[in-house]
């Protein structure tokens, strides 16, 4: 295998996408997700289709080894990665008081503590040999906090601040770190998380163009990308740092309420 781009949550969504454009431009791949069946029809529809090679690594990147060992199955199998995409991720909706504490704990274990740490298992790799691209999915949610997914919002956050800073530790080196900040998106995150009865998911941009920009960005070495606004949305996100922040509140709290 050569050129490698290892994704994680790439059964569905914006995680697939971005597999089916790095396979179109000829890389090999190394897929991850819960699903191993999705992940194998998914492999045998991508061989086919760009004649690259796949391997499929199903495993719960919420439990708590889970990191670990991807990185030992990917050494073992003596394989090097050149884009490390850390994509999967969940979300949820409610009262943080009335939501089930344990879904929260998971999702903060997914959405950070698996970045972090598939991140700080594969960057010394990529720092050691002066060359790779780190793409971590984030969202615009981490540019404001969360009434109604305080949770989520703040785990957004923390990719944002997190990619941010050692994408600038790294800026001696030949080695990226790109945050994608998607809108809204057209996936199964929006019913899942129940966030498709609410205002902010009643325009939803494409999985595929917001991969693309994200995969576009990943390869320029971009430190941000924003992707999937409508032009109300981004003229709202522009005026973010300008308008008090119980306004936002206030504002954001509607938005996710439950019609």
């Amino acid at each position: 295998m050569k050129n490698i781009a290892l994704i994680t949550g790439a059964s569905s969504g914006i995680g697939k996408e971005l597999a089916l454009i790095h396979a179109q431009k000829g890389g090999d791949l190394i897929i991850v997700a819960r699903s191993k069946n999705t992940l194998e029809t998914l492999k045998r529809d991508i061989e086919s289709l760009y004649k690259v090679s796949v391997m499929v690594i199903a495993k719960d990147l919420g439990a708590t080894n889970a990191a670990q060992e991807v990185y030992d199955e990917v050494k073992e199998a003596g394989f090097d990665v050149s884009f490390l995409i850390n994509n999967a991720g969940f979300g949820g909706i409610g009262l943080f008081h009335e939501r089930d504490i344990q879904t929260d704990l998971a999702m903060i274990q997914l959405n950070i503590m698996a970045l972090t740490h598939l991140t700080g298992l594969f960057l010394p790799d990529f720092v050691k040999r002066n060359n790779g691209r780190i793409l971590n999915v984030s969202s615009t949610a981490s540019l404001m906090p969360g009434p109604m997914q305080a949770v989520y919002f703040a785990t957004k956050a923390y990719v944002t601040s997190f990619s941010n800073a050692i994408a600038q530790e790294l800026s001696n080196t030949n080695v990226t770190v790109t945050n994608l900040m998607p809108g809204a998106t057209e996936t199964e995150f929006g019913k899942i998380s129940g966030m498709d009865k609410t205002e902010m998911f009643k325009e939803t941009a494409s999985a595929t163009i917001v991969a693309l920009d994200g995969y576009n960005a990943m390869l320029k070495g971009k430190l941000n990308v924003i992707s999937g606004l409508t032009t109300s949305q981004k003229i709202l996100t522009g005026l973010l740092p300008f308008v008090p922040r119980k306004m936002v509140l206030k504002m954001v709290h509607k938005m996710q309420e439950v019609k």
